[in-house]
């Protein structure tokens, strides 16, 4: 199985920065597209940045020029540098990877989320 954890929420001030982190582990052979996404109340779950294997990145218009995705494969895991922060950015973020496991499966994987809290 593969198992994908946030963290590096919390509570910061309109302006700040936060950085995200989503390591996976398991029975991984290769990670390949992840991305973010993001759930405030009363909306649904939308895509904030995604990175591919080969290390193209996009980015949902809102948080271009603020946001940067990145991955450290040799760690399994994927940042979000989050900056100049808006209140208009807390959500519940989320981390979806597509894992190819050691048995040569690729699934889709969720994380657990993480609040991120910007007050103004």
């Amino acid at each position: 199985q593969v198992q994908l954890v946030e963290s590096g929420g919390g509570l910061v001030q309109a302006g700040g920065s936060l950085r995200l982190s989503c390591a996976a582990s398991g029975s991984i052979l290769r990670i390949n597209t992840v991305g973010w996404y993001r759930q405030a109340p009363g909306e649904q779950r939308a895509l904030v940045a995604r990175i591919l294997s080969g290390g193209s990145t996009n980015y949902a218009d809102s948080v271009k020029g603020r946001f940067t995705i990145s991955r450290d494969n040799a760690k399994n895991t994927v940042y979000l540098q989050m900056d100049s922060l808006r209140p208009e950015d807390t959500a519940v973020y989320y981390c979806n990877a597509d894992v190819t496991r050691r048995s040569f499966r690729t699934d889709s994987y969720w994380g657990q989320g993480t609040q991120v809290t910007v007050s103004s």
